[in-house]
């Protein structure tokens, strides 16, 4: 039997609940397709932060590197360690260690779920890059704590970076319905977007049958909002990207239903899949944390490992679940009455 090998790291607040969900469906459809998944859970946290004064060991790039994936719950506790600080100690470090340059978040309404738009035939997948640009983490601060502080904070956008993640655009939009929305601002940064916007004509004609779109990003927020249902493919820089999604989540019902998988597409090192939602501390000892998010995920990394009917089995069990009314509410269904019912509409 072939068996996979993911890295657990459930993290804080509700990712512990929502990854323990999620790996019971993972591990009931994996064993229906005739695979395995086995696990290895880290405890690596703002907890452990608390207690070791680091995100993750000094090892645990390494650590994490003989694994076919990664699948994470959610990180940060904010009333107890700065989100700069278990952001760059965790998270940003594994994208950037990992290569994994592609965000990948889907945008679409699953049945029965009520989102606060009239449009309700809308499929949007957004791409982020996800490993240079506004969140770089060049700059710096100096005479801190005077009248003369300065604080500079650098965007990085490298030809590789940029023509790399447009390339992976355009290929996504190739395998969908062909129609690519490259997102920049580049009539106010006439640098680094007007870069992008030149990159983005540059590769157009190596895809002639992919119909691209340049919008500013303000544009196209007002897009996702006014006519989600125009929108195909979106590709934008980190910091866009990452705005853009939590309207795409807005848009879907909440991000309760937010997916994601960071991408390693040439695979020489491990993907991370993670929930969108947080660690959400106020909710966290409720048990009504919506897990959804990260069964989805969990379903784009079983695809992503190649196993495409185990993927497509857990996203109809999910899509018959709220079909049925459950986990389409904040708060009304406990976390374990979505699991189970999850669960059986694997069956």
């Amino acid at each position: 039997m072939k068996s996979y090998s993911i890295a657990l790291i459930p993290g804080d607040g509700i990712g512990r609940v929502v990854t323990a969900a999620a790996w019971t469906v993972l591990e009931a459809a994996a064993k229906q397709s005739g695979f395995a998944l086995t696990e290895t859970e880290f405890p690596w946290s703002c907890r452990f932060f608390k207690e070791t004064g680091r995100m993750m060991p000094e090892d645990g790039i390494e650590t994490l590197r003989g694994f076919d994936a990664i699948l994470l719950g959610a990180v940060g506790w904010p009333a107890e360690v700065p989100d700069s600080v278990s952001l760059h100690g965790l998270l940003l470090p594994i994208r950037k260690a990992f290569v994994q340059y592609a965000n990948i978040r889907p945008h679409r309404l699953l049945p029965g779920v009520t989102g606060p738009l009239r449009a309700e035939g809308f499929d949007i997948l957004c791409i982020r890059e996800n490993t240079e640009g506004e969140y770089s983490g060049a700059g710096g601060r100096v005479h801190q704590g005077t009248q003369d502080e300065v604080a500079v904070e650098t965007s990085i956008f490298t030809r590789v970076g940029v023509e790399r993640i447009l390339r992976f655009g355009f290929e996504q939009a190739r395998s969908r319905r062909g129609k690519l929305a490259s997102v920049t601002k580049s009539n106010a940064q006439k640098h680094s977007m007007v870069f992008w916007d030149e990159i983005t004509r540059k590769l157009a004609p190596d895809y002639p049958d992919v119909e691209v779109t340049s919008y500013h990003v303000d544009a196209l927020a007002a897009r996702m909002i006014m006519a989600p249902e125009s929108l195909d493919v979106v590709v934008a820089s980190n910091l866009f990207g990452d705005i853009l999604t939590d309207i795409g989540a807005a848009i879907q019902g909440g991000l309760g239903y937010a997916a994601s998988a960071n991408i390693n597409p040439d695979r020489s090192a491990p993907s991370m899949f993670e929930p969108v939602h947080g660690s959400a501390p106020d909710i966290a000892h409720l048990g009504i944390a919506n897990p959804i998010a990260t069964i989805w995920s969990g379903a784009m990394m079983l695809d992503h490992l190649g196993e495409k009917a185990a993927a497509g089995r857990v996203m109809k069990a999910l899509e018959a679940t709220t079909a049925g009314g459950i986990g389409t509410t904040p708060g009304k269904d406990r976390t374990e009455a979505i699991t189970a019912a999850v669960a059986a509409a694997l069956n």
